[in-house]
């Protein structure tokens, strides 16, 4: 897939596109749905899908209390491509960029840069100045200036709406189980291990890798959760912490991982974990001992749930997405 990071870098080259628009955060099946539209009517028209996005996200420009991501930009790229999506535009957003009127953006970037020839977009979707490129607005610009708009309807599973905000209070609730099914995976943490207070190994006996969260990433409900991870392309089962370690007096939100069956130096190192199922909530213990009998027991259930779901797990490690 190839990618353009700002408008500019769009010189031509297209023909024939069929387009879409949006934020995609999380790119669960609803997007996917939508994506998969798109590339089957450039298909039929010979000519290329292209999805166009932006970073970061508007309402982290907009509003003052932002909002939280279910996937990065990075996250979303990935998964974009493996929808079978020819090409991306990831718009930087300013406020400055806010003030574009929906109808330079139809005219500038959709028809003059990408070549648009037919817009797929989701039933709800609006964009430019004050939202005033909804639905009726590009059926009105779509017929006077020649290109077809498609709009495809809401996406439900098992009567559940499928939508990031969905999937952010099912995250929010801890039920991740729920999340993967509006997902089409399991959720995702990653980045580079970090060094921590290395008393996971020394005091408490159950070594940790330590990922920080970054001020815009959804953190789920704090608590222990059976863990999948993925490190230099191998796949882990495991257990991991997501909170700010009360039995020490800490405060500082960390996620710490432990990793069955492994002792290699990852410092530094990118892993990538699939949350799967939420065990307990976090707690204060009374000191060390307590605390260590309660991740041996939750080791144990870990262990068992890993092992019911083990052909599931071993198919989904293989993902493009967990490599």
């Amino acid at each position: 897939m190839k990618i353009y990071n700002k408008i500019e870098d769009v010189r031509g080259g297209f023909s024939n596109t069929c387009v879409t628009i949006g934020n995609f955060d999380g790119v669960h099946l609803g997007h996917q749905q939508l994506f998969g539209e798109v590339a089957r009517r450039a298909q039929l028209r010979k000519g290329q899908s292209v999805a166009v996005t932006f970073d970061p996200h508007p309402l982290q420009v907009l509003r003052p209390d932002g909002i939280k991501l279910i996937s990065n930009c990075e996250q979303k790229l990935e998964l974009v491509e493996m929808a079978g999506i020819d090409a991306m535009l990831v718009i930087p957003f300013t406020k400055e960029f806010a003030t574009t009127t929906a109808e330079y953006f139809v005219d500038e970037i959709l028809l003059n840069r990408l070549g648009m020839k037919e817009l797929v977009v989701g039933y709800d979707y609006a964009f430019g100045k004050n939202r005033a490129g909804n639905i009726t607005f590009l059926k009105q610009q779509g017929k006077a200036k020649g290109f077809e708009v498609t709009v495809v309807d809401a996406y439900y599973l098992e009567e559940t709406l499928v939508s990031s905000t969905q999937i952010r209070k099912l995250l929010a609730e801890g039920d991740m189980v729920a999340a993967r099914r509006l997902l089409g995976r399991s959720y995702q943490i990653r980045g580079e291990v970090q060094l921590g207070k290395q008393r996971g190994g020394k005091e408490i006996g159950f070594p940790t890798a330590n990922l920080k969260f970054a001020e815009e990433d959804l953190v789920p409900r704090l608590g222990v959760y059976v863990s999948q991870v993925i490190c230099d392309g191998k796949c882990y089962g495991g257990i991991i912490n997501i909170g700010r370690n009360p039995t020490f007096g800490e405060h500082a939100l960390v996620a710490e991982t432990h990793i069955f069956d492994f002792n290699q130096d990852i410092y530094g190192k990118p892993i990538k974990v699939n949350l799967l199922k939420f065990l307990r909530s976090e707690r204060k213990f009374e000191g060390v001992k307590e605390l260590a009998a309660q991740i041996s027991k939750d080791v144990v259930e870990a262990q068992r749930i890993l092992s019911q779901q083990s052909k599931e797990l071993t198919i989904s490690c293989g993902d493009k997405f967990n490599q």
